[in-house]
């Protein structure tokens, strides 16, 4: 067992830090400490795995043209209903996401080309890509009108898989997530005829939103942090200061970061980051192994966002669970409240934090061999990544690289940490939405003046920066092309078709499984829950009224409660566990994880839950509805 000096070296040894190869990451790179010249290309089977590798992508480069040439689209029409209403100037206005917005152009339903009936010989692009509409309806014996977003969506059958097996089955074979996604890009882009990768798909992907938020946030801001804490020793002493007053063993370490997951409860890339990057220098002092530790950061995100819900979800779903003529959904409220009501069926959410929370006490048996193999690993032999892996995080953010003369002190760690939690939950309640960039560019701010303040030269502070964003560069890179081939899924039809493929044709007593499953998949295949949301809710809801008044159940608005969670809980497992997620790749990034070494000891025990989760959502179908 290496002392914790190995970790975190003194003042007296970080001119040997700069020079020496860290032993962890040589052994990772060259061998293993008991054989010396192992390598990486000698383990069996590699070399044909890569041959198989490259054989799939051929062969899906190959698939993507003939789909290109070959495959007609199947459009199909998407109607989400919205709770419309005038405001003051007599304007048609929505409520989305907590913003009102205008509706203009509104057409008579039988008039509008998107609907269903003209969608159904379509042969090409229909010449506008949405549209509102309007409907005169009988509610309880009223007339009254519905306004509702007409939009297009196509598929191309079993085709529209493609770039998300493509993206999984590589990561799986080949463990390089940065080739296994660039690969699927480019099935994705051939698919849909954007063979110009660099200018059609590369370039509008990076100059949106999304790529700005990854840089200036998971690479600049969170980079520059990790660097500053490690350059002036503060993730050292806030190690030190948790060891000596709270955490006593590799046990108390996790618990501690099970129960900063809970805090944390807005669920998301909110959650994992701050998380991860708190609690990572506490774990590492204590052998906590990285896959370990990764599990619990990431399975206590999304999941308990799902059941503390004081948080920007319930806004952002109640949009899309509309159902025209059911009274418990007809205002916003309504649908909140009825949020709410199903949240004790989040049964998935539920036993993904309690099996994290049994992983913490120590007790494994529902946690997996892969983890269980690492937990033993970390504590024999003080490996907290398994030989020959690539870590998510570079060897700069390993140890501290302490300047002579300087003195770390705890307070370094808490002061800009309260800042940042302070930032992060104080804008949530005062506007709705946390505003992590501000908080992450506050703290790394007051770390920097503090360092500053104590006489660290400035060069020494850039050099920490700089090590920082060495430290996420692969990670945001990889971050960033999993939201390119998640746009790229949802655009080819991948959750569309598999909707179209199951939606209708499901005895009620195997509906919320099927929604399950179908979500599981949608949101495995993009890599993201709140899309697989806008996808599967608009039609999952509607779909499982309709099923309970054919089937004439007893209770339907229970029915519909656990449809409703099994949409909301299949998504999150599915965003989870898919290689391509954003949470999945920060968790990874965040607690120096190997990618596919948590992918592939977490999504054990999330099955786990899963299955468990199924079987309780049939039986409460069977028993009460």
């Amino acid at each position: 067992m290496k002392d914790s000096s190995d970790s975190f070296p003194s003042n007296d040894s970080s001119e040997r830090s700069r020079l020496e190869p860290i032993p962890a990451i040589e052994e990772a790179a060259t061998g293993t400490a008991d054989h010396p010249d192992f390598a990486i290309s000698d383990v069996p089977g590699l070399r044909p795995a890569r041959g198989f590798a490259a054989a799939v992508l051929v062969c899906g480069i190959i698939c993507s043209l003939y789909v290109f040439a070959r495959v007609d689209a199947v459009w199909l029409e998407q109607k989400t209903t919205y709770n419309v209403y005038e405001n003051d100037a007599s304007q048609l206005v929505y409520m989305f996401k907590g913003k009102e917005s205008l509706i203009e152009d509104v057409v008579p339903y039988a008039e509008s080309p998107l609907r269903r009936e003209v969608l159904h010989d379509l042969a090409e692009k229909p010449s506008i890509d949405s549209q509102w509409v309007v409907e005169t309806v009988q509610v309880d014996g009223v007339a009254t009108q519905r306004y509702s977003l007409m939009e297009t969506r196509f598929h191309f059958g079993l085709w529209s898989l493609l770039p998300a097996l493509v993206a999984i089955g590589l990561c799986l074979l080949t463990k390089e997530p940065l080739t296994a996604l660039f690969s699927a890009v480019v099935v994705g882009a051939f698919m849909l005829g954007r063979f110009d990768i660099t200018d059609a798909v590369l370039l509008p992907s990076l100059a949106s939103k999304s790529a700005a938020t990854i840089l200036l946030l998971y690479l600049w801001l969170l980079g520059g942090l990790m660097g500053i804490w490690s350059r002036t020793g503060a993730a050292q002493a806030f190690a030190e200061f948790m060891t000596a007053h709270f955490v006593k063993g590799p046990r108390s370490a996790k618990l501690v970061a099970w129960l900063m997951g809970v805090v944390f409860f807005q669920g998301g890339t909110v959650s994992v980051v701050l998380v991860g990057t708190i609690v990572k220098p506490v774990a590492d002092k204590e052998k906590v192994s990285h896959e370990e530790l990764s599990y619990i950061v990431d399975s206590t995100a999304s999941p308990i966002a799902s059941v503390l819900a004081f948080n920007a979800w319930p806004i952002y779903i109640q949009a899309l669970i509309f159902v025209p003529g059911v009274s418990f959904l007809a205002t916003e409220s309504d649908r909140i409240t009825f949020f709410f009501k199903s949240v004790p069926l989040s049964f998935y959410g539920i036993l993904a934090v309690t099996s994290t929370f049994l992983l913490s006490l120590g007790y494994t048996r529902f946690a997996g061999p892969g983890i269980r193999k690492a937990s033993n690993r970390a504590q024999t032999t003080g490996q907290l990544d398994a030989p020959g892996v690539t870590p998510m995080s570079s060897d700069e953010l390993q140890v501290a690289r302490i300047p002579r003369g300087y003195n770390p002190h705890v307070l370094e760690f808490f002061v800009p940490l309260i800042l940042l939690i302070g930032t992060a939950v104080g804008t949530f309640i005062m506007t709705g939405t946390p505003r992590v960039n501000w908080a992450f560019g506050l703290a790394l701010l007051v770390s920097v003046l503090v360092a500053l303040a104590k006489g660290m030269q400035l060069g020494n502070v850039i050099e920490g920066i700089g090590d920082g964003l060495k430290g996420v560069v692969l990670a945001s890179v990889i971050l960033m092309l999993a939201v390119t081939i998640g746009s790229i899924s949802r655009e080819v039809g991948a959750g569309t078709y598999l909707v179209d493929l199951l939606g209708d044709r499901i005895p009620y007593i195997a509906l919320p499984v099927a929604l399950q499953l179908i979500t599981m998949i949608i949101a495995f295949s993009t890599g993201t829950s709140w899309g697989t949301y806008a996808i599967a809710f608009p039609l999952a809801m509607p779909l499982a009224w309709e099923v309970a008044l054919a089937s004439s159940v007893s209770n339907p608005q229970l029915f519909l409660s656990v449809c409703f969670a099994t949409v909301l809980n299949g998504s999150v497992f599915g965003d989870q566990c898919s290689p391509i997620s954003d949470t999945t790749i920060l968790s990874s990034m965040t607690t120096g994880c190997d990618l596919m070494d948590h992918v592939k000891t977490q999504i054990v025990p999330a099955s786990y839950a899963a299955a468990i989760a199924a079987v309780m959502w049939t039986a409460t179908v069977f028993l009460f509805v």
